[in-house]
């Protein structure tokens, strides 16, 4: 039951941080979790634990890790395409 919550919460991190973005309408649920975990990973080895804790990830890190994560792949995909 703890890797359901874990996926459900890094589905929303990932969401919010599509969202804050401008990336979430191009990005599937798959990609919302993908990002919410990895950005979650990040986010709390540059920032800590600090804030709620839902799903043992710490929100507010894990939000600015996903943020991070989002632009820096968007960035790259956006390059690519051109």
């Amino acid at each position: 039951m703890g890797w359901l919550w874990t996926l459900i919460v890094g589905g929303i991190i990932g969401a919010v941080a599509g969202a804050i973005t401008n990336k979430g309408g191009s990005m599937g649920i798959i990609a919302n979790v993908i990002s919410g975990l990895i950005g979650s990973s990040i986010g709390q080895a540059l920032f800590g634990t600090w804030g709620p804790i839902v799903g043992g990830m710490a929100i507010v890190p894990s939000i600015i890790g996903a943020v991070i994560v989002v632009a820096v792949v968007s960035f790259f995909l956006n390059k690519s395409n051109s």
